[in-house]
């Protein structure tokens, strides 16, 4: 099986110029995939790098595609919320800048034995981690028919999530939907004709949420960002790639609450919650790919970069 990662990292040039400020530093990628960014960083600094991914074949490729910078490369598989002890295990206490590129790799989509995407028919899987237990296969065929109505609400903001989830289960009570092709024909099927013809295949937004709750991406989020700010120096960096809307809204919010002080009630004459700001904001908008990078990479099209400062 190729453990080629090709893809192109996305927004590598603002990743370089916001984070990388020591040039003899510590940095981690957490999500090191086919280990574009972690590349730059490498070839660009003489500093050392940790390494993070829950997929097993990622940390296989960015070991082969690294190895000419050991000793400076550190990696493990695993998750970026549990930075902590991972840190810990390498003796490590701080850091100058951690790189979260969220979501799923080109890898992943492409290789059709994982069952991510649509575009070619393989069992339903979509784990990160391939040692998890709750697979694609187990959410379509196993979730009751309201929990997995709210999955694709959810998780893939689907209009027709009550439409398709019933369509789902009128064919899963018939036979199992084993494979990406027939979830995605089946979706196609349920949807409006209107809808059927639009800029993005209607089984998009599904493949999303469920992947999402396979994964649970969004639980770790929020959790991840903290314990990446925990880790930095003062004056390190975080820097979260985004995709889509539900994990920006989280990158926002956990960065502006990192970055408020006080949060007593304006009523209290002093204060008695005694929060300080650990991070000062350096993106007021999220930064996005320029239109010479999406003509060249068009998966970068819906990127945000987010920065933060540990203060």
């Amino acid at each position: 099986m190729s453990l080629v990662f090709s893809h192109e990292p996305v927004m590598r040039e603002e990743v370089l110029s916001w984070l990388v400020r020591n040039q003899s530093g510590v940095y981690v990628d957490g999500t090191i995939g086919g280990g574009g960014h972690a590349l730059a960083i490498l070839e660009n600094t003489r500093a050392s790098l940790v390494g993070i991914d829950l997929d097993a074949e990622a940390i296989s490729a960015a070991r082969q595609r690294l190895d000419s910078f050991q000793p400076r490369v550190k990696l493990v598989k695993g998750n970026f919320a549990d930075l902590a002890s991972v840190l810990d295990g390498f003796n490590i206490e701080k850091v100058d800048g951690v790189i979260l590129d969220l979501g799923v790799s080109s890898h992943q989509l492409d290789a059709a034995h994982r069952g991510f995407s649509f575009s070619q028919s393989a069992p339903l899987d979509m784990r990160m981690d391939r040692d998890a237990k709750l697979r694609a296969y187990d959410i379509v065929n196993g979730f009751k028919p309201s929990e997995l109505e709210r999955v694709i609400r959810l998780y893939g903001e689907e209009k027709m999530a009550a439409r398709i989830a019933g369509a789902i289960v009128r064919r899963r009570d018939v036979s199992p939907i084993e494979t990406t092709a027939e979830l995605a024909q089946l979706i196609t099927q349920a949807m409006p004709h209107s809808m059927k013809h639009q800029k993005i295949h209607p089984a998009t937004r599904t493949f999303q949420a469920i992947r999402i709750a396979v994964n649970r991406e969004l639980d770790t989020l929020a959790p991840g960002i903290e314990a990446a700010v925990a880790a930095l120096s003062t004056g390190g960096r975080l820097g979260v790639i985004s995709f889509h809307s539900l994990e920006d809204r989280i990158v926002k919010h956990t960065f502006l609450d990192l970055a408020a002080a006080c949060v007593c009630p304006k009523e209290v004459p002093y204060c008695i919650c005694h929060k300080q700001a650990v991070v000062k904001v350096l993106t007021r908008k999220a930064l996005t790919p320029s239109p010479e990078e999406i003509r060249r990479n068009p998966r970068a099209r819906s990127a945000k970069l987010r920065v933060a400062e540990r203060i």
